[in-house]
């Protein structure tokens, strides 16, 4: 049941994954989107077969994920599994999200640890995100798994601002990923 004392905005959150990852993410969604009624979850679905854009021109694609996929969102949320960082469509989502246009704006970046990782020695972030991240002064935030609804609400509300106070922060210049790492 959503807390009775609630004191944060839902933002629309884009949330990007490796599909490995699903049901992890599935429950994160569901305790967080449904149970505890902090952000409205959006995404492009589980198992993507091939190119969901049809093209090899990076800023079309990047367009086209944003017209598609992220138009009413306004902070990307990039769950981060044992192979998230290599690939070729988490990359796409995370570049579209940062893209700013005269049709939209672009959204807020997180990436949260899962669980599963959590305890691992190794974690990698996807390279683009790593651009991204640079303390207080990076447009993009890492974080471990939240321990509470206030948590996530904080950082999504956080992301959701540095839109504006980080805007020069943001660095989209790499190239996109053509293939997944493995």
């Amino acid at each position: 049941m959503p807390s009775l004392l609630k004191s944060y905005t839902r933002h629309k959150t884009f949330i990007s994954y490796h599909h490995e990852d699903e049901a992890e993410v599935a429950s994160f969604i569901s305790y967080f989107d449904h149970d505890e009624d902090v952000l409205i979850s959006r995404g492009i679905g589980a198992s993507m077969e091939g190119d969901i854009i049809g093209s090899t021109n990076d800023a079309y694609i990047k367009q086209r994920i944003r017209d598609l996929y992220l138009r009413d969102s306004t902070v990307t949320l990039v769950l981060i599994g044992a192979a998230t960082w290599g690939r070729k469509f988490v990359d796409w989502e995370i570049a579209a999200s940062l893209r700013n246009t005269s049709t939209s704006n672009r959204n807020g970046l997180v990436a949260i640890t899962l669980p599963s990782v959590a305890d691992s020695y190794y974690k990698k972030l996807p390279d683009r995100l790593s651009d991204n991240l640079d303390g207080d002064l990076g447009y993009a935030k890492w974080m471990k798994y939240p321990s509470s609804a206030s948590v996530l609400a904080t950082i999504i509300d956080d992301a959701f601002v540095r839109r504006v106070t980080h805007a020069n922060a943001v660095d989209n210049a790499r190239p996109l990923r053509q293939m997944n790492a493995y």
